[in-house]
């Protein structure tokens, strides 16, 4: 059984100017320090010199990172309590970022054992029968941490470790130290090792984690073994009141020396910050459009009708910023292969195609998201929130109004103050402007025409003096949208999906 590490982590080559006997390394004069008293140094290190301490953690600066700092430097291990989504797994594996690059070890040591402190009976016979002569490797701190998703059928040997019964048939007894298969914890010593989701650990399990953190060693079965471990270990976990898989077991969360609360991203900076870095866009998405699905996940996160005590993970709008996106993606597709169609029959025919159809222009559409792409959210992300028993079967409506009052918020916070009459004359005695899902942006634009204050709109708005034809779409269609929301347009949608916005009366 191997060590879990962060995914797809692969152990760098180590310079070769690092000394590569401990004869070599003690000329050096490299001192042992334990994980604890590492992390503590690189810490104070990094507050001298004003560097990153915990690159791409958002929204904790002043208030979970002070105290995990706190809790480094006193040397304790810690929990980290919090509802679903609130980046705990994050903020745990940057930890690995405070070792030293590289650290000696004894090469085939399965314990990372460092050489200047074996904790084996084989391994400290080895330093002493090789003296200053001993080979040592190194070791990168992206292989010094290891992780376990808690579940139900965690055993005590996923965890410590068990006998190895092959190495009793090749003739080993049952006493030697030699024949233990030894798990994750152990492992991983002389690094960091997180427990996620520790209540989801039977407790019976957890039991075994008491002696790692308070006496620092670990048992096996029957053995007379004590190994002085040397790690820092960080569980995660949901508030126990909001929880009812699982408890941390009192003993245990005694000798966890911090126990720190998590939240989510605490005002709409911070979490449209935390959707920039994580969302993977294969489009453009305006800021305004981003805005609204910020402000959507934080009115999730409040309504009444939705369960608090299970959370609105940070993950929810960021995947929704990802389907907007992919909405946008999605129309540029469709309207090219329009485009392409109109041309091929325009070509049979001795003709030209039209400049009049929806996706026959000569330019393609570019991939940008509007204001109407985010009604996709409502129906992909819904399995992302647990509502209250109550509101069965009213989950797609309460977040499409959640989305429209997210859109009125963000439409008022934008464009107060400026005078949109030039858009609702657009639809004055009878007019009506046509939009939707696979409605070009040549098309909108063909319909407003000349629109008086577009320019103020499109500045408020981010999209600069001069926006591509994409981006002045998806800054009217957001006005249109908004004028409804605030009762100064009426709106219907046809049976084919588009969005027609009219006069009110």
């Amino acid at each position: 059984m191997g060590r879990v590490t962060a995914p797809n982590q692969v152990s760098p080559v180590p310079p070769a100017d690092l000394p590569s006997t401990l004869g070599e390394l003690r000329a050096t004069g490299h001192q042992y320090r334990t994980v604890k008293q590492e992390l503590r140094d690189n810490l104070l290190a990094r507050m001298g010199s004003g560097e990153d301490r915990f690159p791409g953690i958002v929204g904790y600066e002043d208030t979970v990172l002070p105290e995990v700092e706190r809790a480094l430097l006193a040397g304790h291990d810690m929990v980290l309590l919090g509802e679903r989504g609130q980046g705990k797994t994050r903020l745990i594996r940057s930890l690995g970022g405070l070792l030293d690059e590289w650290t000696p070890v004894i090469p085939g040591s399965v314990l990372n054992e460092h050489p200047m402190h074996p904790i084996t009976p084989a391994s400290r016979a080895l330093v002493d029968s090789a003296g200053d002569d001993l080979p040592i490797g190194w070791l990168h701190r992206s292989m010094r941490y290891g992780e376990k998703l808690a579940t139900p059928d965690t055993s005590v040997g996923d965890l410590i470790g068990d006998v190895d019964p092959i190495r009793l048939a090749q003739g080993r007894t049952l006493g030697d130290p030699e024949t233990i298969h030894f798990g994750l914890v152990p492992r991983t010593n002389r690094g960091v090792f997180a427990v996620n989701e520790l209540p989801d650990l039977a407790e019976r399990i957890q039991v075994a984690l008491l002696n790692v953190l308070e006496e620092r060693d670990i048992q096996v079965r029957g053995y007379q073994l004590r190994l002085p471990l040397d790690l820092l270990l960080v569980a995660s976990a949901n508030p126990e009141d909001y929880t009812n898989r699982g408890r941390i077991i009192t003993p245990l969360k005694d000798r966890f020396g911090a126990e720190i609360r998590t939240h989510y991203p605490l005002d709409l900076e911070l979490e449209l910050a935390l959707i920039r870095q994580e969302a993977d866009l294969v489009a453009a998405v305006p800021e305004h459009v981003l805005e609204v699905l910020a402000r959507f996940a934080r009115d999730v996160r409040e309504s009444p009708s939705v369960d608090p005590r299970s959370g609105v993970s940070a993950r929810f709008a960021i995947a929704a910023a990802e389907t907007v996106a992919a909405a946008a993606l999605r129309r540029s597709g469709l309207l090219a292969g329009s485009a392409g169609a109109v041309a091929s029959g325009a070509v049979a025919s001795g003709g030209v195609a039209s400049a009049g159809g929806a996706g026959s222009e000569s330019r393609p559409e570019a991939p940008v998201a509007r204001i109407g792409d985010t009604v996709s959210v409502t129906s992909t992300l819904r399995g992302k929130v647990e509502f209250e028993s109550g509101e069965e079967g009213r989950e797609i409506e309460v977040l499409a109004h959640l989305l429209r009052t997210a859109t009125a918020e963000t439409f008022r916070a934008r464009l107060a103050g400026l005078d949109l009459s030039g858009f609702t004359a657009l639809v004055a005695e009878g007019g009506a402007v046509e939009t939707g899902e696979l409605v070009s942006s040549s098309e909108l634009l063909r319909q407003v025409g000349t629109v008086p204050g577009l320019a103020k709109v499109l500045d408020r708005l981010g999209l600069g003096d001069a926006p591509s034809p994409e981006e002045a779409a998806a800054g009217i269609e957001f006005v249109l949208e908004g004028l409804h929301l605030t009762r100064r347009l009426g709106k219907d949608v046809t049976d084919s999906g588009r969005t027609v916005y009219g006069d009110r009366n």
